[in-house]
């Protein structure tokens, strides 16, 4: 790419990635509370123009992506393998010369699986290897995956808090332990299919402070939690569920503005006095893990999408200068799409919602910001603190 053309795109050389922008569509498949499935790459309308959504990013200089392989339209009954809509996303991405991060389980499985049984683990082991296998035809090079997406998360909404499947309470521990599992099981099936394959974590960066005298230790514990899945994989914790170190190649961090909050659960908004410097998070995590790591999520909602990238970027900056591994930023979701609980119209992407000509339009704004993050990190320009 010309100089010329890198100032009008916010195309960033990646030693990950083949950018270091990089674009997600959201593509969670769990089932709500109601008991209805959602599948967010049908109800953005990505499973119908994801030749056009990559083709229309790369324009601007985004050529990585994170997208996903949707086990339960995969694998409908046990062991049989409908490959129609990978094939579709994998051929639609070849053709236009993107990379994806596929994401194997986004929240949603089958629904004849217990995913408290031990079958659980070794089932999603032959879906991941059967995944790799597929990507590696498909696809001609090194696959990128993330297994189980944000282990943490999905722990603490469907298994302590119902928000999700499986519906319990009091039950995240025993959640991510079986999570935890399945996702070694799944790294060692991609590896023996595809030993270049790369893998991926992502899980939320947050903080917590305490809401007043006598809650500091509480705060301490609360923080702690965000690490466990990652401990896991590795063997720092419960070692018996077989982690070790190169479990974990690329960890992946998502953070957004309620990140971070108080004991009592209200949230601290950025310039309030309690608010921790997102560069110090990511040095933080870093400084623990000593992994390459990318931001796999951030994201604002309606007007405040461009301040809000604005911010991100120029803590990323400043994290790069003091020394963070951190080689992606990804914008997620880079649709608008329908949201979980209402339906209600999301307005997150950098693309919107497919028009009457079968088209999506620019949120200018944003796609402005980027150029200009994209500017800023390019130069490396000192960060004024």
């Amino acid at each position: 790419m010309a100089s010329d053309d890198l100032q009008c795109t916010a195309y960033v050389k990646s030693a990950l990635f083949d950018s270091f922008f990089i674009g997600g569509f959201e593509c969670s498949t769990h089932r709500r509370p109601d008991g209805r499935r959602l599948d967010l790459i049908a109800a953005s309308g990505h499973d119908r123009s994801a030749f056009d959504d990559y083709r229309r990013l790369k324009q601007v200089g985004l050529h990585t992506f994170r997208d996903g392989l949707r086990w339960h339209l995969i694998e409908q009954a046990p062991g049989r393998y409908e490959w129609s809509t990978a094939i579709a996303a994998l051929r639609a991405a070849r053709r236009a010369g993107v990379q994806v991060i596929w994401d194997l389980l986004h929240y949603g499985w089958p629904d004849d699986i217990d995913i408290f049984a031990p079958e659980f683990v070794s089932r999603f082991a032959r879906f991941a290897a059967a995944a790799a296998r597929l990507v590696k035809e498909e696809s001609g090079g090194a696959g990128y995956f993330c297994p189980i997406n944000e282990i943490s998360y999905f722990a603490w909404a469907g298994g302590d808090n119902a928000l999700m499947n499986p519906f319990c309470v009091g039950e995240g521990g025993r959640l991510k332990r079986q999570l935890v599992r399945a996702s070694i099981a799944a790294i060692d099936a991609i590896r023996a299919v595809d030993p270049a394959a790369r893998i991926v974590h992502a899980e939320p960066l947050v903080h917590i402070a305490p809401a007043g005298d006598g809650d500091e230790a509480l705060a301490e514990t609360l923080k702690g939690y965000q690490y466990e899945a990652m401990d896991m994989l590795t063997g720092r914790m419960a070692s018996e569920l077989g982690g070790r170190p190169d479990c974990l190649d690329i960890l992946g961090v998502n953070y957004y503005p309620d990140n971070q909050w108080l004991t009592n659960g209200a949230t601290i908004p950025l310039g309030h006095c309690r608010y921790r410097a997102f560069r110090h998070l990511l040095s933080e995590c870093h400084a623990r893990y000593r992994t390459p790591m990318f931001i796999s999520e951030t994201g604002a909602e309606g007007s405040a999408r461009a301040a809000w990238l604005y911010y991100v970027a120029r803590e990323v900056l400043a994290a790069r200068n003091d020394g963070v591994d951190l080689e992606g930023l990804c914008l997620y979701p880079v649709l608008d799409y329908p949201g979980w609980v209402n339906e209600r119209s999301c307005e997150t992407g950098l693309l919107g919602p497919i028009g009457q000509d079968g088209g999506r339009l620019f949120y200018e704004p944003l796609c402005q910001e980027l150029i200009a993050s994209a500017a800023c990190l390019r130069r490396g320009m000192p960060v004024v603190c």
